[in-house]
């Protein structure tokens, strides 16, 4: 089962969920798809480390070979190749190595060649193999990166995806394959703004979720009014707590340290795999 855990912006507790939740299964695989900034492998500090790099293949120009007749240009959708002074020039930042380029030069002047845009670290932690994505500083686009974390998945235990925040394109390849989704939000009028996006997202995409209302107080919960309106389940409400707070701050794993704590997430788990179950 994969369960990919999402929020409207950074801050909510996504990641604080994520390791938590792949900590009370027997077997898990934690994938942090969060590859502008994991932050996931703080908590677990997994052992026997390896590293694979992820690349991708750009356009480079034969000079010589190129007549300057633009018809890789006039292909090209996303504008990454321009006819400046007589030559091709590639702009690498806007590619998405499509190939197209390539496959349709008539001279045969276009050759690619890889560039490593980031790479995926995988270590242990107890019963939950820690995957991290990571890219380069200054790359435009995390999506290769992330379609190589998600290729760790392991179908013989449960695969918790740590998502990117918000709604962009990097959150839907991290979901796409997904079984259930968990949007953590927090009970402000700021959290529902933020939740509304993800929640759009998942909607569209028809994906079955639930919520986790996190850093709960006795004041209004806003989350809880919004979820209750539209008849949106809510998996659990965490309490806001200074302890808490305290543990994530250090970089423990809270279901470690606190029994409470893991009754709950213990409590989530079975939850969403009733869910999945239908």
């Amino acid at each position: 089962m994969k369960i990919a855990i999402l929020s409207g912006k950074g801050g909510t507790g996504k990641t604080f969920a994520s390791v938590n939740l792949a900590c009370v299964a027997q077997k898990a695989v934690y994938l942090d798809c969060d590859v502008e900034e994991p932050n996931g492998h703080l908590f677990f500090n997994p052992q026997n480390i390896t590293k694979q790099k992820t690349t991708v293949l750009l356009p480079e120009i034969n000079n010589d070979k190129c007549d300057g007749c633009r018809k890789c240009v006039d292909f090209c959708k996303f504008n990454a190749l321009a006819f400046v002074s007589g030559k091709v020039k590639v702009f690498d930042e806007i590619c998405h190595s499509c190939s197209g380029c390539f496959l349709i030069c008539p001279q045969k002047a276009i050759e690619e060649k890889p560039k490593q845009i980031g790479m995926v670290q995988t270590g242990y932690f107890n019963n939950v193999k820690v995957v991290t994505g990571i890219m380069n500083a200054g790359e435009a686009s995390g999506v290769p990166i992330i379609k190589d974390v998600l290729k760790m998945s392991d179908d013989d235990a449960l695969t918790v995806i740590d998502c990117p925040p918000g709604s962009a394109c990097t959150v839907m390849e991290s979901i796409e394959s997904a079984d259930f989704c968990v949007i953590v939000a927090e009970p402000t009028v700021f959290g529902v703004h933020n939740f509304l996006m993800v929640y759009e997202l998942v909607t569209l995409l028809k994906k079955p979720f639930g919520v986790i209302v996190n850093k709960v107080e006795s004041f209004e919960n806003q989350m809880k009014e919004l979820c209750d309106k539209n008849q949106i389940n809510i998996i659990e409400q965490i309490p806001y707590s200074y302890e808490l707070a305290k543990l994530t701050s250090m970089g423990k794993i809270a279901v470690e340290e606190s029994e409470e704590i893991k009754k709950k997430f213990v409590n989530i788990l079975e939850k969403i795999k009733s869910e999945v179950k239908g």
